[in-house]
């Protein structure tokens, strides 16, 4: 069977991972090094680590203990945006699963049975958001905005509109527990992207989910079911938010259904750009988000430790991903590209 022209062409590289070019890599990791530079140099113990209580402590353990929520969400959001599409649901889906979570054990139900319940609602609004988009053919922005206005009402449902509050001791290990000397939510994370990684890399869903984002109809006609590659694509960021919410519940032992998760989902979009995917499909980089992670969460301590106000804290942020982004842009490239070429000594003839 003759593949059609944009597949058959397609890079024979593993993509989808960690990969990605050098330049690719070059950018978040400078970003990174400059905000833990400057972190540095407002807070000279900022590169320091101890044992506290057999428990690692630190900023560096702490940008990882604070990042674990987001990263869950950035992962999941690079392989729906990997297929072309995009999730704005991720902040309700926290909503929505941290609620349950808390009602559930609010009742006494078994901590197992509550796992179950509270990742199957995040598979279940996965599946909503993957059949408006696969089968209905609703653009995912739309779609998923129907969730992200809805789910924070479905949240104050389950709650009956207070915050509801909890004890668990086995959630409560999810929430600030330790294992082997790493808080449990970060080691969570790195099982979760290990999994998808392997996924991904050791099949050939990471070549069908760029190949249903790069052009859909010519995945269609060479046999890929980009149906089922979408509706499973909104699953996984369904179950990797659902994953973050029971994080933030069992990290403040309650669920508030109007601030859990809120706005979100925005920092994970800017994560897995920064990690290098097209918002256009096509490309996906799941290691580079985790990187992408790591920008964002370490600038958000930098602006903590630096004391500034806490009405210039988004705006700070704002500024300084839009300088990046316009870093990342093709002309501005372009333009510091041929600036450095003008820049460079002729050889000598």
């Amino acid at each position: 069977m003759t593949l059609p022209l944009s597949l058959s062409q397609a890079p024979q590289r593993r993509r989808g991972t960690g990969g990605g070019t050098h330049q690719q890599w070059l950018l978040p990791v400078t970003a990174l090094a400059l905000i833990f530079l400057v972190n540095a140099l407002l807070s000279p113990s900022f590169f320091s680590l101890g044992v506290v209580e057999g428990h690692l402590y630190g900023s560096l353990v702490d940008i990882l203990h604070r990042g674990a929520p987001l990263a869950l969400l950035a992962i999941g959001m690079s392989i729906v945006i990997g297929t072309g599409g995009i999730d704005l649901s991720v902040g309700a889906i926290i909503a929505i699963c941290g609620s349950l979570m808390a009602v559930l054990i609010q009742q006494d139900v078994s901590p197992l049975l509550t796992t179950l319940l509270t990742l199957g609602a995040g598979l279940l609004c996965g599946l909503w958001n993957g059949l408006l988009v696969a089968v209905l053919r609703i653009q995912p922005i739309v779609a998923t905005l129907i969730l992200m206005v809805a789910g924070r009402g479905i949240a104050q449902m389950i709650t009956g509109g207070q915050i509801v509050t909890f004890h668990s001791e086995v959630f409560g290990q999810l929430g600030s527990g330790y294992l082997v000397m790493l808080p449990m939510r970060v080691i969570l994370t790195a099982l979760v992207l290990g999994l998808l990684i392997a996924l991904v890399r050791r099949s050939a869903l990471g070549l069908f989910i760029e190949a249903v984002g790069g052009n859909a109809e010519a995945s269609r006609l060479a046999g890929i079911d980009s149906r089922g590659i979408l509706i499973g694509a909104y699953l996984i960021s369904g179950l990797c938010a659902a994953f973050a919410g029971m994080i933030i519940a069992a990290d403040i032992s309650g669920a508030d259904a109007n601030n859990a998760g809120l706005w979100m989902e925005m920092d994970a979009i800017l994560a897995v750009v920064i990690g290098g995917a097209s918002l256009a499909g096509g490309r996906f980089y799941l290691g580079l988000t985790l990187l992408g992670t790591l920008v964002i969460q370490s600038l958000t301590t930098s602006i903590l430790v630096s004391g500034l106000p806490a009405q210039y804290n988004l705006l700070v942020k704002a500024l300084v991903i839009l300088v990046f982004l316009l870093i990342q842009s093709r002309p501005v490239k372009q333009r510091l590209l041929g600036w450095l070429q003008r820049r460079r000594p002729s050889p000598k003839s």
